[in-house]
Parts: C-alpha cells; sequence; structure tokens
C-alpha cells in the first residue's frame, strides 16, 4: 500500500465473523447440557433457555442500531488510496480477536448445563442469530441505498464495527469488494463480474 493508503473492511462481514461460532458451539453446549440432568431438570433448563435464546436474539439484533445507522449516513466516499480487505481476512481477523472470549463462552455454557441444562448455549445461540439477523438488516440498508459499508480495519480492532473508536464509515460501489450487501460470500461468477 502507498502513503496514506490503509485497509478497510465490510462493516456487515464483521458483524457476521462470530455468528457462526456463536451459533454452531451455542448449540454444541446445548446438545451437551441435555444429555446432563442439571439441578432444574432438563425439561425447565430447555424452557428457560428458549426463552433465552428469543431474548437474546432480539436484544443483539436491536443493539446500537441508531448508531450503525448514524456512521452509515453520515459516510464517506473511499479514496483511491484504500486497500478493500477481502471477506476472508476480515473473518480470520475478527474470529482471530474473539477465539478466547468464543472458547470461554462455551466452557461457561457447557458448566452451566450442571445447573440449568441447556440455557447458557441456547443463549449463545441466540446471540448469534442476533449478529446474522443485524448483517442482513445492514444488508438491506445496503441494497437500498446503493452503497457499501467499510470501516477501518484497526479500528474495529478496538472495539467492534460500531464501537467508540470508530468516528465514520465509508463507502463504495454496490459491487466493489468479495462479498454481498450484508456480509454473505459472493459466488465465483458474480465475484468474476465484478472485477
Amino acid at each position: 500500500m502507498g502513503r496514506g493508503a490503509y485497509a478497510l473492511a465490510r462493516v456487515a462481514v464483521v458483524l457476521r465473523a462470530p455468528a457462526g461460532w456463536l451459533w454452531w458451539l451455542g448449540l454444541l453446549a446445548a446438545g451437551v447440557g441435555v444429555l446432563v440432568p442439571g439441578l432444574t431438570g432438563r425439561r425447565i433448563g430447555v424452557l428457560a433457555g428458549a426463552a433465552l435464546f428469543l431474548i437474546a436474539a432480539v436484544v443483539t439484533f436491536l443493539a446500537r442500531r441508531g448508531r450503525y445507522l448514524e456512521l452509515a449516513r453520515a459516510a464517506s466516499r473511499a479514496g483511491r488510496s484504500v486497500f478493500l480487505q477481502d471477506r476472508a481476512v476480515t473473518v480470520r481477523a475478527r474470529r482471530r480477536a474473539l477465539r478466547w472470549w468464543l472458547l470461554l463462552a462455551f466452557l461457561a455454557a457447557v458448566g452451566s448445563s450442571f445447573a440449568v441444562p441447556a440455557a447458557v448455549g441456547m443463549l449463545m445461540a441466540g446471540v448469534g442469530a442476533g449478529l446474522w439477523a443485524k448483517a442482513l438488516w445492514l444488508g438491506h440498508w445496503e441494497r437500498a441505498n446503493d452503497v457499501l459499508l467499510w470501516v477501518r480495519a484497526e479500528w474495529v480492532a478496538r472495539g467492534g464495527p460500531a464501537g467508540k473508536g470508530v468516528s465514520a464509515y465509508q463507502t463504495t460501489g454496490i459491487v466493489a469488494g468479495d462479498a454481498r450487501p450484508g456480509g454473505a460470500r459472493r459466488g465465483r461468477a458474480e465475484a468474476a463480474a465484478a472485477r
């Protein structure tokens, strides 16, 4: 990269990156939890888990949406000197940054099953579902406004795509990069056409 150049990561991809791990680790923890009778019994644990799943998904989806919209509406056009980070690089960096938190959450979910079977695992899965839904919501905004939202990669490392360290988003055309609106991977033909 030349002088003054910096990397941009897709906002929706950053959101989606931990969602899959939270979903699958949460379901795995819940599955393990069902095998343990626990203090409350399996039925209460699963019912509590279902409620926690719904609450976590809704709260995660709604959290900081105003901040995302504020940054999106004030976004400026990305300059020519920026480097658009590949989707795979963004996903790998985000998961690496969160790996210990994900591991601790999984261990806590499994351990809590001795008290309330499956409940915390379903809570984790709900957070993953909420992040995925928020990425889709952001993708809908991107399609409606015919732009893709990007954030400086080093800002994401300090606190997420809408944290205090993020002062602005930048935009590109809808076909830039290798991820669709909402952060999903582009098909090979679509990616080739975008180039």
